[in-house]
């Protein structure tokens, strides 16, 4: 079993003794949504997620919460907003740290120093071999717009 679903399991079961509905509300639905993708990669015999397909999940997650927290706050449901932002603060516990602004530029300049004559067209070629290195470990919309911002240099 991955260690990120093994800690999971274990954060379950303490939320379990310690009686935290919303930790174990959150965390039962996050385990679902592991199984569902399990269920999807599936062809015949049992798949067990990695470590880096369930920060997928995760992060797929997290920006679900995001999408409510807006849509509450112009619907004025700021309870439901806060809700869905502890949601959030719960779920971001279990996502890998993040790589900091110079460490991304720096993967970047390796990527595009390989890339004789970079362009914005070949943004997303760039683009792919950045996120494969830096593998869950950034922000994609950050990445995108750093690539952006030193393409147009």
């Amino acid at each position: 079993m991955p260690k990120l679903r093994q800690q999971i399991n274990n954060d379950l079961k303490q939320a379990m003794l310690n009686k935290e509905a919303e930790t174990l509300s959150v965390l039962r639905m996050l385990i679902s949504s592991i199984r569902n993708q399990e269920i999807a990669l599936r062809k015949g015999e049992d798949v067990s997620l990695t470590d880096e397909q369930i920060v997928k999940v995760l992060r797929s997650e997290i920006k679900k919460r995001k999408d409510s927290v807006l849509a509450y706050e112009q619907g004025n449901r700021q309870d439901l907003a806060e809700k869905e932002k502890s949601e959030m603060q719960i779920l971001e516990k279990y996502l890998p740290p993040e790589l900091s602004d110079e460490e991304v530029e720096k993967i970047i300049k390796e990527v595009l120093s390989g890339c004789a004559g970079a362009s914005m067209k070949a943004f997303g070629k760039i683009m792919g071999q950045v996120m494969a290195k830096v593998s869950g470990k950034a922000d994609g919309g950050m990445v995108g717009g750093k690539i952006k911002e030193m393409l147009e240099k």
